[in-house]
């Protein structure tokens, strides 16, 4: 999957390489900006082939597809990526691509950033703190990052009126006990001395701030929900789930399954998820609305173990680790998490329906697996 770049020098010599990506860095400042920014009163417009698209967290697993699909549909690209857990390496592809622009920085102390977004047609925002092992041990880190990124980005965009889709996550459904999900369920979220729950909280106050710019400001704003997406590039070095069994198969090493295995999910192709982002982009029906994007077949994490050691023909293990050894005391897992679709489908015509098999063997490389 993705290697992540940590050291400068790595950095520098991507930039060194690839002169036009030679990022421009803010000062350290995080403060609170959004009452820094005039309103702009300017009537809705979608998005636009004639202006780039802003991609923030456009260095990561999700991002970097789509920075590639929209280059390869003629469009200009601005990622805005400070690297935390992004990879310039996820943009080798097409470190060369004379319409994309990278911006090493935090969307937070970007200092041109509302001059950025004003002259794009659509920004696509991404940037966040992800995955559980990140959540558990960082919950400061994961709420300052999604709630102060969020805040720029939505500040910035008030101002011309640019639309925006703001990436959310099946993890504020909380606690429910639901069999499916639905955009206007109630949402059951954990108590805060649970770190567990700082990432859903987060990302749910990123929601509501959203819609009450739409509300207040006639910002044209989409919010997507994303469902375990998966594929080419996504790392296990969050915790993530897929490329951490598809890494430990071809080693022929234990798949650590934690908790009694028994609890489910349902995976969705990276391509899949693109796709449903440019359809919801192209749809004047999508502004205002929250939108679940993934597929609805669901596995049990035992049954996705032992798919991953089929396919990969490893001679690898099962392994039932506890939540208390895996994660911290107390730990709560949802039991289950599957989305409903007809909003989706109702708004672009599609929904994911990818077989398990097939996303196992495209995420994996192995033959028999379509892109």
């Amino acid at each position: 999957m993705r290697s992540p770049i940590n050291g400068a020098a790595d950095t520098t010599e991507f930039m060194n390489k690839n002169p036009r990506h030679r990022a421009i860095s803010g000062g350290e400042r995080q403060t609170s900006i959004t009452s820094s920014f005039p309103i702009v009163e300017q009537p809705l417009i979608l998005p636009s082939v004639h202006k780039s698209v802003v991609i923030t967290g456009g260095a990561g697993f999700i991002g970097s597809h789509l920075v590639e699909r929209l280059l390869a549909e003629g469009r200009s690209v601005c990622v805005i990526d400070d690297l935390s857990t992004g990879s310039l390496d996820n943009l080798s592809g097409v470190a060369r691509h004379p319409n994309l622009t990278i911006r090493r920085d935090k969307v937070s102390t970007l200092p041109d950033l509302v001059e950025l977004v004003s002259a794009s047609s659509w920004v696509i925002h991404l940037a966040a703190a992800v995955g559980v092992e990140l959540v558990i041990h960082s919950p400061i880190r994961t709420m300052e990052t999604n709630l102060r990124e969020t805040e720029a980005i939505l500040a910035a965009a008030a101002v011309t009126k640019v639309p925006v889709l703001v990436a959310s996550t099946s993890e504020v459904y909380g606690k429910s006990h639901k069999s499916r999900f639905s955009e206007s369920d109630d949402l059951l979220i954990g108590p805060p001395n649970l770190g567990r729950w700082s990432y859903a909280c987060s990302k749910l106050m990123d929601e509501f701030l959203a819609l009450a710019y739409q509300r207040e400001h006639g910002l044209p704003v989409t919010v997507v929900r994303f469902f375990n997406t998966v594929g080419p590039r996504q790392t296990g070095r969050y915790g993530m789930v897929l490329p951490r069994f598809i890494a430990a198969a071809r080693t022929n090493e234990p798949l650590r399954v934690y908790g009694d295995g028994e609890q489910t999910r349902c995976f969705c192709l990276v391509d899949d998820a693109v796709e449903a982002v440019i359809r919801l982009g192209n749809e004047s029906s999508a502004v205002g609305r929250v939108v679940n994007v993934g597929n609805d077949q669901p596995i049990s994490m035992t049954d996705l173990a032992r798919t991953v050691i089929r396919l990969l023909k490893s001679s690898s293990a099962i392994e039932l680790v506890p939540y208390e050894k895996a994660y911290a005391h107390g730990f709560e897992d949802m039991r289950h998490r599957r989305p409903a679709l007809e909003r989706l489908e109702e708004i672009t015509g599609f929904r994911p329906r990818r077989s398990l098999e097939e996303i196992v063997r495209v995420t994996a490389g192995i033959n028999g697996g379509r892109s």
